[in-house]
């Protein structure tokens, strides 16, 4: 995948609308962007601007995304967009993504549900978390190319639902170092997003985020994306409590862990 390296940094506010100077190794531009109201205009006409309107979906979704709070003059921060990324195509959550990671590569791309592999590993995985008791559980089921299944389950303390999932996944994946080819199906966004969208970002961005701040449980997004080198990955969304067998059986067992 082809990143895009910029600098990001708010020179001026009027009425909630803030100039920012994008900038990379070659030339700056200015856009102006209103968190409020939502709205972007670009300032300047140049071969940068035209590369930010090239990709201005992930750009607009950024800006979109940043606090409130963390829009003031003097904040900078590096700015990494996807080279020309279908980020609808990401957004959908109907389709696969694919993280190939294997020959040294690493590249992710989105592809329909019937285009996924026929034969491949399978893990299913769920977490909870309980707030007032600062305690959870996960539960994934590994399924193999004959269509047995093997559970799973742990309890977990001191950490949220996303969190515990993540790190059910990884386990998962260690136990399977020795194939090649696994699909994750999951109900957390969390989990599908991290390797294929952020982890590319946060790599160039000494792992801060759009927001200048360091990126949380930092140490487990870096085993997953380790324990996923050599391997082709396809990440499939299910909604949750929504009668899918194997989703609803790990949230059951996820939340039995969690009791004992």
């Amino acid at each position: 995948m082809k990143m895009l390296l910029f600098k990001m940094e708010i020179i001026d506010a009027l009425n909630n609308n803030y100039k920012i100077k994008i900038s990379n190794d070659i030339e700056d531009t200015l856009i102006e962007f209103n968190p409020y109201k939502k709205e972007l205009n670009f300032i300047h006409n140049s071969n940068l601007t035209d590369c930010l309107k090239a990709n201005e979906y992930q750009l607009r979704k950024m800006l979109h995304n940043k606090r409130i709070d963390t829009y003031y003059v003097g904040f900078n921060v590096k700015l990494i967009l996807r080279y020309h990324k279908d980020v609808a195509a990401f957004n959908d959550r109907s389709k696969i993504v694919v993280l190939d990671k294997r020959n040294n590569n690493n590249d992710s791309y989105v592809i329909d549900e019937d285009k996924g592999e026929e034969k491949i590993y399978k893990i299913f995985s769920d977490a909870c978390y309980f707030e007032n008791k600062k305690y959870g559980g996960f539960a994934f089921i590994i399924e193999d190319l004959e269509g047995n299944y093997k559970l799973y389950t742990e309890k977990v303390q001191e950490t949220g639902s996303s969190q515990a999932e993540l790190i059910a996944v990884i386990k998962a994946i260690q136990l399977l170092k020795n194939i090649e080819k696994i699909r994750i199906v999951t109900d957390s966004q969390y989990v599908r997003k991290g390797l294929t969208e952020w982890i590319p970002c946060w790599k160039l961005n000494d792992f801060k985020t759009i927001n200048g701040e360091s990126v949380k449980n930092i140490e487990n997004w870096l085993l997953f994306d380790t324990v996923c080198n050599g391997k082709y990955i396809e990440f499939q969304w299910v909604k949750g409590h929504s009668n899918h067998f194997e989703n609803s059986l790990c949230d059951m067992y996820a939340r039995d862990a969690a009791g004992n």
